[in-house]
């Protein structure tokens, strides 16, 4: 009798004391060892999970140097731009444009402004506006409106535009198509084949929503006029609506780091540097020679930018020419972009690596670094790595202590990469945190968007047209959203961000308990961060626009 009591006692104590040992997991395994059951999940924690994990560890480790490398190498370049005023005027010939008294207007070379656009009532009016003030000969210029509109009513609106600049002289065709075949890349290509294009030499691209300085071509023009191996000139973005909400403030901080670092030092080094699909002119003969538009992806800007470099035709980017512009200020307009801009690429990838290969153009050099730089570590390993290990693996480490994660993952590499891309808005500096945790969220959606892109899954060619508000943030009654039907609340959450949330919450709260690394100090937020913005569509994350 007394032997039994005293079994239970230390049955007792065994029990009692599972509360204070190290992690939530042995104290699970020894509840279960307490009853005399096989500890299966100890089992399985060391010898299956535990190596997974180790993997994951050292292939995330592997994909964040080669992505801190390479942003260290454009950052360098940049500053070496930047220091010794290494600037495109600097690189090649550019010389003032101006009318010979003999020949007038015909010392300018003839220029097609394209303006593609799909349902913009909000900024129709501003974008042809801006591209009819253009400072250039109006003989010499040519504004084709290719408006793939499907409202009669913004059609007619569009139209009376264009025949109110073509009262006051300009040149302005209204192009309409029977279908969208294509999206804006058949748009473009379409207004290309026109008759009137044939006496044109060059041709400049604006987005509906980009409105152009009055001397841009001045300023762009003459370096494809006076260097017949450039192909393309791109100007810089800067927007309008920044300071609108955190979410376009955050957007402009990543904009920024693109524009500022990326195309500078692409530029800078002369290795490619994609097209951003407005803001650019185009010579119309490399534009033709690299084959002309296609539509096999959503990026057919960045398409038409690769198969110009494969025949050898160079870029060159010009920062101090600005072009307004507007950030997408609705959460559900951002995430539709952000889908076209990471799966596009990704899916292009696919697609082009064989011809990359194949060209006799480029050197060995120039094809792996188009290969392995600007695909491979900045359009894929980038969204994977920011997802996969700062939201998965390190959150997941705390709930299996046989892994460790290196200090060089979690510290020196995410900051090494945060300062840079600092670099780009510095006023912003003091958002950091928002743009850190903001980035983490989105890149579940953009690794989700890379992988429909690598393996051509899900909605991998859909293309959406991303709403544009104008100046003010205004509903319209000829708005297609009002025609759409109201979405349920369940509808309107993001189950998987919310999953996300809750899974995060559960490894923070785990390791305040137990861990011994303090990892909760940056998934408590991140968690929080998930949860808004799977709550988003509620009007949590950027701007509300009442219907």
């Amino acid at each position: 009798m007394e032997g039994a009591i005293l079994e239970d006692a230390n049955a007792t104590q065994h029990i009692l004391s599972i509360w204070v040992v190290s992690t939530p997991f042995e104290a699970i395994s020894s509840f279960l060892v307490s009853f005399k059951y096989v500890n299966i999940f100890v089992q399985i924690r060391r010898n299956f999970m535990a190596p997974l994990l180790e993997m994951a560890v050292i292939i995330c480790m592997a994909m964040s140097i080669m992505l801190v490398s390479e942003k260290l190498i454009m950052g360098a370049a940049s500053l070496f731009a930047k220091i010794f005023k290494w600037r495109p005027h600097r690189r090649y010939k550019w010389e003032e444009m101006g009318e010979d008294m003999e020949i007038g207007s015909l010392a300018y070379p003839t220029v097609l402004v394209q303006v593609p656009m799909y349902n913009e009532l909000q900024v129709y009016k501003l974008s042809i506006d801006a591209a009819c003030g253009l400072s250039w000969p109006s003989d010499r210029l040519i504004i084709q409106v290719l408006d793939d509109s499907t409202e009669p009513e913004i059609k007619n609106l569009v139209e009376l535009e264009c025949k109110a600049w073509r009262s006051k002289g300009m040149i302005v065709k209204y192009e309409i198509r029977d279908n969208r075949c294509g999206f804006k890349a058949g748009a473009l290509k379409e207004g290309m084949m026109k008759d009137y294009v044939r006496n044109c030499d060059y041709v400049a691209i604006f987005d509906a929503d980009f409105q152009p300085e009055s001397d841009f071509l001045l300023r762009t023009v003459p370096f494809l006029i006076h260097n017949p191996e450039i192909g393309l000139v791109q100007a810089r973005w800067e927007f309008v609506n920044s300071n609108e909400c955190m979410m376009t403030r955050v957007q402009e901080m990543s904009m920024n780091y693109h524009f500022k670092i990326e195309q500078e030092s692409g530029s800078t080094m002369h290795s490619f540097f994609g097209f951003n699909g407005t803001a650019g002119v185009w010579r119309i003969a490399a534009l033709e020679e690299a084959g002309g538009w296609k539509d096999r992806t959503t990026v057919e800007d960045m398409d038409l930018a690769v198969r110009a470099h494969l025949v050898g035709w160079k870029f060159v980017y010009v920062g101090s020419v600005k072009v307004k512009s507007e950030l997408p200020s609705t959460f559900k307009a951002y995430r539709s972009q952000q889908y076209r801009w990471t799966c596009g690429p990704a899916n292009l990838f696919r697609k082009l690596s064989h011809e990359i290969f194949k060209t006799k153009k480029l050197s060995i050099w120039r094809k792996l670094h188009l290969i392995y730089s600007f695909f491979i570590v900045r359009r894929v390993f980038s969204h994977i790595v920011t997802f996969m290990f700062y939201c998965v693996v390190i959150p997941t480490s705390i709930l299996v202590p046989e892994v460790t994660v290196p200090k060089l993952g979690v510290v020196y590499i995410p900051t090494t990469i945060t300062l840079l891309n600092l670099v780009g808005t510095p006023s912003s500096f003091h958002l950091v945190i928002f743009w850190i945790f903001f980035e983490n969220v989105m890149s579940m959606h953009r690794m989700r968007a890379v992988l429909a892109g690598l393996f051509e899954i899900g909605q991998v060619n859909e293309w959406v047209v991303t709403k544009k508000l104008g100046s003010a943030n205004e509903p319209t009654q000829n708005s297609e959203s009002e025609k759409k039907p109201r979405l349920s609340i369940i509808d309107r959450i993001l189950l998987p961000e919310l999953g996300m949330s809750l899974y995060l919450f559960i490894c923070a709260t785990c390791d305040f308990k137990y861990g011994k690394n303090n990892f909760f100090f940056y998934i408590y937020p991140q968690s929080i961060a998930f949860f808004i913005m799977a709550l988003g569509s509620f009007g949590l994350v950027g701007t509300v626009v009442p219907t």
